[in-house]
């Protein structure tokens, strides 16, 4: 199976004249052609400046980064500003938060995507991008009318669907989702995930879905990382994490949701708050609300291990720290 997207030892500091946050620390995995990767993790845990960080979306005066993020063969941290921008929006599209909150109100809908288009194919003509944009408008269940509507005519939901459809206008190998459904009431999340998985099966698309909700990775991602304050703490494929989480965070997480196959259970929060990121922590940066810590939590960075020859965690409970 080809590798799309390989991320090794990703660093992400903001920097400015009274202190350094230090956002997202060595962060490395992999994702390959077909995948769909649930991000998940508590709001400030550093999903989405992840996300921006892929995109090279960050303003350069105040943001370090350092690693590697090999994208089909290209690294999108060193590659040129020009060769970035062919990248963006072609190969490797975005669907933010509250996008559906960038469409300009005294455009029509239609007027926005052929304006898009264009940037990559200025030479594609109007009968070219009304096809490209009626199928895709189909694909996320919106009628042809849509087209010639301005933003405040539609939903919430319809805009977001408009959103998505915006982001796979050159068919992206990669789409990352950032929160794509979380403004949404619960049907009409539920519909434009079905949307996703038909999409991806359709256009043969690999997926990032950034989220602080288990459930929808559960019924939509393959994959699925755990994130806390700009750290990975666990990786892995959802049948095996889900069902069998090891580590304390992951724990805590699915502790903190209703279950997902609608059984009663005890809801439970995970009691504390996230860790200041302007300050360098030198042992694990969970132990402060872990049930599970140990002295040696405390001192000593955990190092990532294969557990089980599924999931890759990192935690000391875990042993091969002594």
């Amino acid at each position: 199976m080809s590798t799309i997207l390989e991320v090794k030892n990703l660093n992400i500091t903001y920097k400015n004249k009274k202190k350094n946050v230090y956002a997202v620390k060595d962060v490395s995995f992999t994702i390959n052609k077909g995948d769909s990767l649930g991000l998940v993790g508590e709001s400030g845990s550093g999903k989405s400046t992840l996300a921006t960080a892929l995109l090279r979306l960050h303003p350069k005066h105040s943001t370090v980064i350092t690693g590697k993020a090999n994208f089909m063969g290209k690294d999108l941290i060193s590659i040129s500003e020009k060769e970035l921008l062919d990248l963006r929006w072609n190969e490797l599209a975005v669907v933010f938060q509250k996008s559906m909150n960038s469409l300009s109100p005294v455009h029509r809908i239609g007027e926005q995507i052929e304006d898009i288009y264009r940037v990559h194919k200025p030479k594609a003509t109007k009968k070219e991008i009304s096809d490209r944009a009626s199928y895709l408008m189909s694909l996320v269940n919106l009628s042809n009318r849509v087209y010639n509507l301005y933003p405040h005519e539609l939903s919430g939901g319809m805009l977001q669907r408009v959103s998505i459809a915006i982001s796979l206008l050159h068919n992206p190998k990669l789409l990352i989702l950032d929160e794509a459904t979380t403004a949404l009431d619960v049907v009409t999340q539920g519909q434009i995930l079905d949307e996703i998985l038909k999409m991806e099966k359709e256009m043969d698309m690999t997926r990032i879905m950034i989220t602080h909700d288990m459930s929808v990775v559960s019924s939509s991602c393959n994959k699925v990382a755990i994130m806390y304050a700009g750290e990975l703490m666990e990786v892995g494929c959802v049948e095996d994490i889900i069902p069998n989480p090891k580590h304390p965070y992951t724990q805590g997480l699915l502790s903190s949701f209703p279950s997902l196959k609608g059984e009663k259970k005890e809801l439970r929060g995970i009691p504390g708050y996230l860790p200041d990121l302007s300050i360098k922590h030198e042992g694990c940066i969970f132990a402060t609300r872990c049930k599970d810590v140990m002295d040696i939590c405390r001192k000593i960075k955990p190092v990532k291990k294969i557990v089980d020859n599924k999931q890759e965690v990192s935690c000391h409970l875990y042993g091969g720290d002594d």
